[in-house]
């Protein structure tokens, strides 16, 4: 189509252990240094425009981070703008973005939080960073890679207020259901780096997994549902309607959220 953007591909001759971009999002940041495990995301490197491209490049060293487990990260100095530092910058860690408009939309609705999000899809990491750039958004931050490795080797105890998961892979079939992020490991870590009063907001519109995701929050002491009757949350106004759940909506899918307090145990 005239005008349209085109896409390209890796060559087939590219080693895809390497980086797709020099200086951008690293292929495998945690490498073999961290330990082999099930995991809930497949990586996926895509097709990538030149507009996305070109985003992971100049502003991947600005505000971009990988996960690679080998330090802990200081908030404050990730978030930093021309000003300095933001140690007092709440930020909460949305895990799965996807191409980022509906993370662009809640940054831009609520600049003085920060937003850390993580994905392993590089053309929605450029995506997003293109987004940031041109909304002039200065509290967003993307990280590339394994969330788990993260959570438990990159942040400090109670270091995040809040956590967002929208739509992860449901990974439907039975035999799969061992990948999917929401168990009682991942909700325990989370727990440990949660501040008390921190949201965690899950939504899906996989009926199992939702009921999946309400048993594992409701059965971890360290939380409690914000909803006195104990199920799902009303689609709260602050989570855009995103070009997925619009289509999954279409089909007759039902969405439903889940928002639980850290409380202060």
């Amino acid at each position: 189509m005239p005008g349209a953007e085109r896409t390209r591909t890796l060559p087939a001759s590219r080693d895809r252990s390497e980086p797709m971009f020099p200086g951008g999002p690293a292929a495998d940041p945690a490498g073999s240094h961290h330990e082999r495990r099930i995991r809930s995301f497949r990586p996926r490197r895509g097709r990538v425009t030149p507009g996305q491209g070109e985003a992971l490049r100049r502003l991947w060293p600005q505000w971009g981070l990988d996960i690679d487990g080998l330090r802990r990260i200081d908030l404050g100095e990730l978030f930093a703008t021309e000003a300095g530092p933001r140690p007092d910058l709440p930020v909460v860690l949305e895990i799965g973005f996807g191409m980022g408009e509906a993370t662009a939309q809640m940054a831009a609705a609520d600049p003085g939080t920060g937003i850390l999000a993580a994905d392993v899809h590089t053309p929605g990491q450029g995506n997003l960073l293109a987004l940031a750039e041109r909304e002039g958004l200065t509290n967003i931050r993307v990280a590339n890679g394994d969330a788990i490795i993260l959570l438990r080797e990159m942040l400090a105890p109670a270091a995040l207020a809040g956590l967002r998961v929208f739509f992860p892979d449901p990974w439907p079939k039975k035999r799969h259901h061992k990948r999917r992020l929401l168990q009682p490991e991942f909700v325990e870590l989370a727990a440990t780096r949660l501040k008390p009063g921190a949201l965690v907001h899950c939504a899906t519109d996989w009926e199992p997994y939702a009921e999946q995701m309400l048993e594992v929050l409701t059965a971890c002491p360290a939380f409690e549902n914000t909803q006195a009757d104990g199920g799902y949350t009303p689609r709260p106004d602050f989570r855009p309607l995103t070009k997925f759940e619009s289509q999954g909506l279409d089909k007759g899918h039902v969405v439903h959220d889940l928002i639980f307090r850290r409380m202060d145990t």
